[in-house]
């Protein structure tokens, strides 16, 4: 008996075609397809009302243009987002981070300073402690701050943001202390290499970046450590119970967020010089934090991208390159960053969610 002749397609499909728009929706539900779209549409906007945006040009063997300049200025940010994922990715949160860059900025600045001398009839400046202590001096304070809150909230068992606001407010405020309020000038010219400098034609700044990304992500993939994270973040109770130390483990995530927000308090000062007690740093935290988001982080814990938050540093300072170039009021940044804060907020709501499926 001749077996039964297959049934004809639907009309109007085809093979191939039936079979690219499941890949096309496989690639749009990917965790960073929606931020690199967001990059994208900000680039778009920016080729297009900024005349030689995409211009690039060599001027001493370093790459200068627009997109070269918001890579260097997003360094920093970048920096705090990485430790802030982990920190988010355990459930946690850190409002701290912009204390602890205030605080490493002033002890580098201050260990370092600049006293001139003369030598062979030519005046120069030499630090005032060797820089290689400085900057230990500087991340030490840091690692001492990602400790504290660690112990709160890790052994204390307080509210992160609780535990890290104690720190900010008292972290921002021994850096004031320290400076009796007043901008604290660097004059030795070696520092000004890490905020500012350049190596293969790139901001130094970004081979820091790259380097910590790399280091991390390598950890994180080759170990079981990205999986306990994970873990923690998904269910912390379920994770002791199956042998996981999450108490050390959070300890471990706070000391390296601050450790990250030392090594970016230590860009910002480098690359303007001096140390700002009042100012560097300022709502940081809040940036960061919304780049982890933007970036596909969950706020509940468990799922996290380091990839993520980095593209989305870069959202949120090509956002706030394309307002200053544009010529809008600065204080336009901040409504703005509202409205992007409240969305995503939406879009991680399962309530929202719900409702909005359910319309449909």
């Amino acid at each position: 008996m001749a077996p039964p002749a297959p049934a004809p397609a639907p009309s109007g499909a085809s093979g191939p075609a039936a079979g690219a728009k499941p890949a096309r929706n496989s690639l749009l539900s990917h965790s960073l397809a929606k931020p690199i779209l967001a990059l994208a549409a900000l680039l778009v906007l920016d080729i297009i009302f900024i005349p030689g945006f995409l211009s690039l040009e060599i001027k001493d063997g370093h790459l200068y243009g627009p997109l070269i300049d918001i890579l260097n200025r997003a360094a920093p940010l970048m920096l705090a987002a990485l430790g802030m994922t982990l920190v988010i990715a355990t459930r946690g949160i850190d409002i701290s981070v912009g204390a602890v860059v205030a605080l490493s900025g002033t002890v580098a600045a201050m260990l370092i300073g600049g006293t001139m001398v003369i030598n062979n009839g030519q005046p120069e400046y030499v630090a005032n402690t060797p820089m290689p202590v400085a900057l230990a001096a500087a991340l030490g304070i840091a690692v001492l701050c990602g400790a504290w809150n660690g112990v709160l909230v890790a052994g204390l068992k307080l509210q992160p943001i609780v535990a890290t606001l104690i720190l900010m407010v008292a972290g921002r405020g021994l850096a004031q202390l320290f400076t009796d309020g007043q901008i604290v000038t660097v004059y030795y010219e070696p520092f000004f290499f890490l905020g500012s400098g350049y190596l293969l034609g790139l901001p130094f700044s970004l081979w820091v970046v790259g380097a910590v990304l790399l280091v991390v992500g390598l950890l994180l993939k080759k170990t079981a450590l990205g999986l306990f994270i994970q873990s923690v973040g998904i269910n912390p109770v379920a994770a002791r119970l199956a042998g996981i130390r999450t108490a050390t483990l959070i300890f471990f995530t706070y000391v390296f967020c601050s450790t990250c927000a030392g090594m970016a308090g230590l860009m910002i000062s480098s690359n303007i010089k001096s140390a700002d007690a009042n100012n560097a740093g300022l709502l940081l935290e809040l940036d960061a934090i919304l780049a982890v988001t933007l970036g596909g982080t969950s706020l509940a814990g468990g799922k996290f991208s380091l990839v993520g938050s980095m593209i989305g540093a870069l959202i949120i300072q090509t956002l706030t390159w394309t307002i200053y170039s544009l010529g809008v009021p600065p204080e336009v940044n901040m409504v703005v960053k509202a409205i992007v804060v409240f969305i995503v907020c939406l879009s991680q709501s399962t309530g929202f969610q719900k409702l909005w499926k359910g319309r449909k």
